[in-house]
């Protein structure tokens, strides 16, 4: 927890630069995730390269299943081969899945714990805030432990004139907390910081995951079709990202603030049009295409290595000359 509280804490800073400039954390986290999206491009140029050169060995697969199919052992050792030949990493992939997981987590530390690990305003202050708040009378908040920040952020407006207040802030601080509190609407009246769970199933908030969900599979749907990759020929830890993380999100989604399943739709999203131009670019028809003009160079390459052997009616005019004045100097040679 540790980790992900320092990488939170990390992201928070991109996360309120974002804000700070925008002034909306809706545009904020669009702009958040467009960078972490670039900073990550040479994984999912990765993950792209692996896709295609598996689905490029799909008809060698098949025969060697179709071969060895009652020998696990050997199609193993057998498919191993063949991806070393080809230059293919299977799970090439897989890291891919892995880092964009760690940010989902820093960015739900971040949002979680608004006033620590996006503002960076001392830990000890907020707590003592937090306290104060739960021994007003009459206030009631639903948050759980994890949301004791956010319900404070709901409120502070109301209470940051208040003694206790101004004595654990200073101004800097609060003014900052006052322009954050502010920014979390998008599309009207829909917050940002709201949990879906505490609407229950028939309110808007609902969308939130639903759209997650759809969002998820219909990138991993689209990214297996343009990559002509059937879902039977995907490794241990793809298909565990086409079936189990928009199942995972839909069901993270309606328990954490809808700050989080924003983020997650968005990226979705962006992961979906970067995957179609990838794809364009590195699809298995090209990297065909690629290898084959890499293979025919490689073959006039090596030909040109090789000395040429001149048949008897082939002698260059220029050896002909060579071995006619060579004659003559021999016959000059005897009669000296």
């Amino acid at each position: 927890m540790q980790i992900f509280g320092f990488l939170g804490s990390f992201l928070g800073y991109l996360l309120w630069a974002a804000f700070y400039v925008f002034q909306n954390f809706g545009i904020a986290i669009i702009v958040f995730t467009i960078i972490i999206k670039l900073l990550l491009f040479p994984f999912s140029l990765k993950q792209q390269k692996s896709m295609a050169g598996t689905a490029r060995l799909a008809k060698k697969q098949k025969e060697l299943q179709e071969k060895y199919g009652n020998n696990r052992q050997l199609l193993q050792e057998e498919m191993n081969k063949l991806y070393e030949k080809e230059g293919v990493k299977p799970m090439g992939g897989c890291l891919t899945t892995i880092i964009p997981m760690l940010v989902l987590f820093g960015v739900f530390y971040a949002v979680a714990y608004p006033l620590t690990n996006t503002l960076h305003i001392n830990a000890d202050s907020v707590n003592q805030a937090v306290s104060y708040v739960q021994k007003i009378p009459g206030y009631i908040s639903n948050s759980t432990g994890a949301y004791q920040q956010i319900a404070l952020l709901k409120v502070f407006p109301n209470i940051s004139n208040t003694e206790a207040i101004q004595g654990l802030f200073n101004a800097t601080d609060i003014e900052k907390i006052h322009l954050f509190s502010n920014g979390f609407k998008i599309f009207g009246n829909v917050d940002l910081l709201s949990v879906p769970a505490d609407y229950g199933f028939w309110s808007w908030y609902l969308l939130f995951p639903i759209l997650c969900f759809v969002s998820n599979i219909g990138t991993q749907l689209i990214m297996q079709k343009v990559n002509k990759t059937q879902i039977n020929q995907q490794q241990g830890c793809m298909k565990i990202v086409l079936y189990g993380l928009p199942l995972f999100s839909a069901y993270i989604a309606f328990s954490v603030p809808a700050a989080m399943a924003f983020y997650w739709i968005v990226s979705a999203l962006l992961s979906l049009v970067q995957s179609v131009i990838l794809a364009k670019v590195l699809g298995p028809t090209q990297i065909n295409a690629k290898n084959e003009a890499r293979h025919v160079a490689l073959m006039f390459e090596n030909e040109a290595k090789v000395p040429y052997v001149y048949a008897p009616h082939e002698v260059p005019v220029s050896a002909k000359s060579t071995n006619k004045s060579s004659n003559k100097n021999s016959k000059n040679k005897k009669k000296k």
